[in-house]
């Protein structure tokens, strides 16, 4: 199960994974699971101007040798080659995030149509906004479940499947995707967008964040934020040497990376 350049048993290690490896419900589940929880959304190669590589060898030496994290591209580009080693029909598609509720930008983020029990599965390990910890089924309007987070898939006049979340008694919508197949240079151009243009949001401010089983852990520039069963706890950050602190314990980060 390995490759000159990547060896599924030490992706399965960084990720704790300790299931089976056949293409099914069960292994797509469990291992979205094992990532989501253990590699931690980040943009600080982004913010500090360093290259953002997606071939296969950078994003395993990244993720995998180095124990780092990523963004979007990163996280699902690396999940998507993980599951067509193991031998997963998996598609990459792009996606339209929404902002304030109701605003969607350009195709900005990568998101992973996966065939698995006979059905269509949504998987993405790299939203940072409230994301998703497992895959989803691919049905419209139907109430699924992770730990303590709901989720939905309904449709968008416009857009096509549109993922949203529940918070409260409301959902609210998080992005817009369409089935069309893209390909290698779609996720280039996207990426090279999101990680150069000076308007972009990574570019604006350090961001890390990963899902828990009853909530997620949040750390900004200046702003420490932990959600569990509901419950928010949230502090200022103090200096330069908290940011670090709090970016190595919970989130694992090499502090070299951290401040160049």
């Amino acid at each position: 199960m390995t490759s000159a350049v990547f060896d599924l048993e030490a992706y399965f290690e960084r990720v704790q994974y300790r299931g089976g490896t056949d293409a099914g419900e069960e292994t797509l589940r469990d291992l979205h699971t094992a990532h989501a929880l253990n590699v931690p959304f980040e943009n600080l190669d982004v913010f500090y101007g360093r290259p953002i590589l997606l071939d296969e060898a950078s994003l395993f030496r990244k993720m995998v040798g180095e124990r780092q994290g990523g963004y979007c591209f990163e996280m699902n580009g690396l999940f998507s080659l993980v599951l067509g080693k193991m031998g997963f029909r998996a598609r990459n598609l792009l996606a339209r995030v929404i902002l304030d509720n109701d605003r969607c930008t350009t195709k900005t983020h990568q998101v992973i149509l996966v065939e698995a029990g006979g059905r269509r599965w949504l998987a993405d390990v790299g939203f940072g906004n409230n994301g998703l910890v497992a895959p989803l089924i691919l049905e419209e309007g139907m109430e699924q479940d992770q730990f303590s987070h709901t989720y939905r898939i309904t449709n968008h006049s416009a857009f096509g499947h549109m993922l949203q979340k529940k918070e409260g008694e409301q959902y609210l919508p998080l992005y817009a995707f369409t089935l069309e197949e893209c390909f290698p240079d779609d996720f280039l151009m996207a990426n090279h967008f999101t990680s150069t243009f000076p308007g972009s949001f990574f570019l604006t401010m350090r961001m890390c964040t990963r899902p828990t089983r009853d909530g997620r852990v949040t750390l900004t520039d200046n702003h420490f934020k932990v959600v569990k069963n509901g419950e928010v706890s949230e502090q200022p950050l103090a200096d330069e040497e908290e940011f670090t602190s709090l970016a190595r314990k919970h989130f694992g980060l090499d502090p070299d990376r951290i401040q160049p």
